[in-house]
C-alpha cells in the first residue's frame, strides 16, 4: 500500500511540473508569477501558489542606493511570496543592504508567507564566478529562515562553466531561467535547453505572458525542473479615437 501511495504522490508531483501545451502563454494556465511595479494583476493571481513581487531596484550610476518601488507592503497574501530586487550593479554598500533586508522583514511581519529574497541581475555567463561571490555575501546577510533565489540567463545551461555553476548550487536555493527579452520569447530558445538537465541546482523556467512557447523535450528528463513562472505584462495602451465632428 505504501508503494502505491508513493507512486501516486510521485505522479502528482510530476503533473504539477508538467510542460503545458504549445501556444501563447496564458496566465490562467499557470500558478506562479512575476509581478512588477505598475502591472495590474490578472484574475489568475488570486489563485497563485507563488508570487515574485518586485520590491525595489539598485540602479547603476552614482552611489549605490536601494530604490523602493512599492507604495505599500503586501499583507496577508495566501501565496508563497518572494521579494525580488532588481539590481544593475553588485557594489552594494551598507545602506543598500539594510534597506533591502528591512523590506524583507517588513513583508514577513505583515503576515505574509515570505520564502526569501530574489536577486534579479543579468549575470553574464562569463562572469558567474564574480556573481557567486556577491551571492555568498547575500546569503551571509540573510536571516536563517530566508531562502535565496536568482534569475538566470538561458545561456547558463548551454555555455556555463560547470565549476562556476556548481559554486552557485551551494549558495542559492533556486534559479529562475528567463526565456524572453522585453515582451517576446527569445527566438531559437529550444537550442539552449539541450543540456538543461545538467544545470546543478533547482530551477524554474520563466515565460513571458503572451509569448510563444513549445516545451523542449529535454525538460521531460530534467529532474531539477520545478515549474514555470509567468512574467506578467502591463496591458498595451489603446489609442483614444477623437470624436468625429459632423
Amino acid at each position: 500500500m505504501r508503494r502505491r501511495s508513493a507512486k501516486v504522490l510521485a505522479a502528482l508531483l510530476a503533473a504539477s511540473c508538467a510542460p503545458p501545451a504549445s501556444g501563447p502563454v496564458d496566465p490562467a494556465r499557470y500558478d506562479q508569477f512575476f509581478l512588477w511595479a505598475g502591472v495590474p494583476p490578472p484574475p489568475a493571481v488570486a489563485h497563485a501558489k507563488v508570487l515574485y513581487i518586485l520590491g525595489g531596484e539598485v540602479r547603476r550610476g552614482g552611489p549605490p542606493r536601494f530604490v523602493s518601488l512599492r507604495a505599500a507592503t503586501p499583507r496577508g497574501l495566501r501565496s508563497a511570496l518572494w521579494l525580488t530586487v532588481r539590481s544593475e550593479r553588485l557594489d552594494w554598500d551598507e545602506r543598500t543592504w539594510e534597506a533591502a533586508l528591512r523590506m524583507l522583514a517588513q513583508w514577513h511581519n505583515a503576515g505574509n508567507r515570505v520564502e526569501g529574497l530574489q536577486i534579479d541581475f543579468d549575470a553574464a555567463t562569463s562572469g558567474l564566478g564574480r556573481y557567486a561571490a556577491f551571492l555568498r555575501e547575500v546569503r551571509r546577510r540573510l536571516p536563517p529562515r530566508a531562502k535565496l533565489s536568482v534569475t538566470g540567463l538561458l545561456d547558463w545551461s548551454a555555455n556555463g562553466d560547470p565549476g562556476a555553476l556548481a559554486a552557485l548550487s551551494g549558495v542559492v536555493d533556486e534559479a529562475v531561467i528567463q526565456t524572453y527579452q522585453g515582451r517576446s520569447t527569445i527566438p531559437g530558445y529550444a537550442a539552449y535547453f539541450r543540456h538543461i538537465d545538467m544545470l546543478p541546482l533547482r530551477h524554474k523556467i520563466a515565460l513571458v505572458e503572451g509569448g510563444a512557447w513549445t516545451p523542449p523535450p529535454a525538460l521531460a528528463r530534467d529532474k531539477r525542473f520545478a515549474g514555470y513562472v509567468v512574467f506578467l505584462l502591463r496591458p498595451p495602451v489603446r489609442p483614444v479615437r477623437a470624436a468625429s465632428l459632423r
